[in-house]
């Protein structure tokens, strides 16, 4: 009986076979680092200043919706939309976004192969002596081609390249947070620029009218004293009175083109090209529920989400420093044409091709691994502590905000009805000085203070709007109420 002919493997497949033993390993790998964890806070039951409301969660995804109609000043209305399409600072975000997520993909590209290819071609000659004197040397010459496809993979066994996704993921989420947030920023700094812009005009519309009054006190101390009633140090009184008043109008000027030029700035436009028409404050604020603003306005801050995710990120990183102890390997494959002359690369001997494998592992480094590990780790400390107290923070802001807004209310009704006596005081020490009971100086007295008292009640009404935009802020650009009615 004849003996059995052995069959050689072509060498392609004895090369391919270490590969393939090592695919299931290749795809049974797991992720080396831990595992992320969102870290636990410590938040209270309730908050001290609203006893209906609950600890939160970032949802920062959710549509905030236009929050500054609930205020219904058409004016605002125009002007917000622009913040997001031409504020500067919200255009970087919003680059850094985008940076972000071409990062992730940075990191997706590690699952891929990188695959090349070269083509090169070459003259060369070269001469030989004959050994004789008469014959001289010989000469000869060539030429070569060469077309190669190459091919290297290193697959992902310890996680590496899918905690460095994890990671640019998480940091792209953050990043959107961060251009919320930055949205968010500007648009409120645009409301309460608006309406202290608006507390300005109804300053100067009090003054003017004041000034109206003084002028008809002026003409009638003017016309006493030409009647020889009242003494000059009364018209002098008047006199004063009058011009500190307009010089007190003039000055509201200064802040109001201050703000005029912040929120041309916010609207991404040129100081000189963009002005506002004057139009005196006269809306009261949203009313705020007596049991509570819900609790899930909170969870839309993306200041929070940011952080989180950056605490996520920070996890991730972890993971990818620990795979720097383990060996990495890399799987290579090339194949060819290469020849003479072109024709000649459809000849089976001119086909060229290559498969190969290789582990490369570290031996020493003199601690560099494990530094960088615990930098990583140290890192991710760090990111915990910045998220806990960035939720404290917001926390913080949210209490400060509907404390000023509980008593700046109180506040504006006491001021009310102090304005309200000061006018009273005012016409009677009018009335009196007419009369011949009392001088000039009580009704200037009881004028500066009627004056006084209206500032202030607009300056309480101004720093209430304040908190009110602010509050809106701190919740995340969740509207509180319906629209205010117009007095």
């Amino acid at each position: 009986m004849p003996a059995r002919k052995k069959h050689h493997l072509p060498a392609a497949l004895r090369l391919q076979r270490p590969l393939l033993a090592l695919l299931p390993l290749c795809l049974a790998a797991c992720a080396v680092g831990p595992d992320y964890v969102k870290p636990r806070l410590d938040l209270p039951a309730q908050y001290k200043e609203d006893a209906g409301w609950k600890p939160a969660t970032p949802r920062d995804t959710e549509a905030r919706g236009n929050w500054w109609e609930v205020y219904g000043d058409p004016q605002l209305n125009q002007l917000m939309p622009q913040v997001r399409i031409n504020n500067q600072n919200v255009a970087q975000a919003e680059a850094a976004y985008r940076q972000a997520q071409a990062l992730t993909a940075e990191a997706r590209a590690g699952y891929f192969p990188t695959i090349s290819a070269t083509a090169n071609a070459n003259r060369n000659s070269s001469s030989t002596s004959s050994g004789s004197a008469q014959a001289g040397s010989i000469t000869t010459s060539g030429s070569s081609h060469a077309l190669a496809l190459g091919a290297s993979w290193e697959p992902d066994l310890w996680g590496k390249v899918r905690r460095q996704v994890e990671a640019g993921k998480a940091g792209e989420e953050a990043s959107a947070g961060d251009l919320a947030a930055a949205v968010l920023s500007a648009q409120a700094a645009l409301a309460t620029d608006y309406f202290q812009l608006r507390i300005d005009d109804a300053q100067a519309e009090l003054l003017g009218n004041t000034l109206t009054g003084y002028q008809q006190s002026l003409k009638i101390t003017q016309n006493e004293y030409n009647a020889g009633t009242v003494t000059q140090a009364d018209v002098a009184q008047a006199d004063t009175q009058l011009q500190s008043t307009q010089a007190a109008q003039i000055d509201i000027g200064v802040q109001r083109a201050q703000l005029e030029h912040a929120i041309a700035l916010l609207v991404g436009q040129a100081p000189e090209r963009f002005s506002l028409p004057v139009a005196p404050l006269h809306m009261s604020l949203p009313a705020i529920p007596a049991s509570g603003l819900p609790s899930d306005l909170l969870e839309r801050r993306p200041d929070i989400a940011a952080a989180e995710r950056r605490v996520a990120a920070a996890n991730a990183d972890i993971g990818v420093a620990k795979s720097a102890y383990y060996p990495a390997l890399t799987l290579s494959g090339s194949a060819g044409l290469q020849g003479a002359g072109l024709g000649q690369w459809l000849d089976a001997p001119t086909r060229v091709w290559s498969l190969g494998a290789g582990l490369a592992q570290t031996i020493f480094e003199g601690g560099l691994q494990k530094a960088a590990t615990n930098g990583a780790i140290a890192a991710y400390d760090g990111t915990v502590a910045q998220y806990r107290q960035t939720v404290l923070g917001d926390l913080q802001e949210v209490e400060d905000n509907l404390a000023a807004l509980r008593i700046l209310e109180q506040e504006a009704t006491v001021q009310a009805l102090a304005v309200k006596d000061a006018q009273d005081a005012a016409r009677l020490a009018l009335n009196q000085y007419q009369a011949g009971t009392v001088s000039y100086l009580s009704v200037v007295t009881a004028q500066a203070t009627e004056q006084s008292t209206e500032t202030t009640a607009l300056s309480i009404e101004g720093r209430r709007f304040a908190a009110h935009v602010l509050l809106i802020e701190g919740l995340g650009g969740a509207p509180v109420a319906a629209k205010p009615d117009q007095k």
